[in-house]
């Protein structure tokens, strides 16, 4: 149900965009990022919910803390930089769009290393020597 919410309010907004967009674009531009922002804090409380179910998965598999806010920091930067880029896009800043999914790209890749090393490490432990 709350798809149809979601889908409802978008369609709506984009209607009203495209007919404010030739009088006000400027006004256009900040109704299509307030729109995209409210959808984002209505799924504040599902996105909620994903992580209390991630923790208790990671708590019964053992795994360690670390772990998994890595991995959630790593989901939540990919999401922001994508809908930073999203937003920029639709300002017509295509350049600034395709830095800020660089700069998440990057980001992501930092926040990984330490994942990476103890999947390596593992590895290495396991193959005869």
């Amino acid at each position: 149900m709350e798809i149809i919410q979601v889908v409802g309010l978008g369609l709506v907004t984009t209607f009203l965009i495209l007919v404010i967009k030739e009088q006000k674009p400027v006004f256009a531009f900040l109704l299509a990022t307030f729109v995209g922002i409210i959808i984002f804090i209505s799924l504040v409380g599902k996105i909620s919910e994903v992580i209390g179910v991630l923790e208790n998965l990671a708590h019964q598999a053992h795994v360690n803390n670390l772990f998994l806010e890595t991995i959630l920091k790593i989901i939540g930067i990919a999401y922001i930089a994508e809908f930073g880029a999203q937003v920029t896009r639709d300002a017509g800043q295509g350049a600034i769009a395709s830095k800020i999914e660089l700069a998440g790209k990057i980001l992501i890749m930092v926040m990984a290393i330490p994942i990476i090393t103890v999947i390596i490490e593992t590895i290495m432990q396991i193959l005869p020597s």
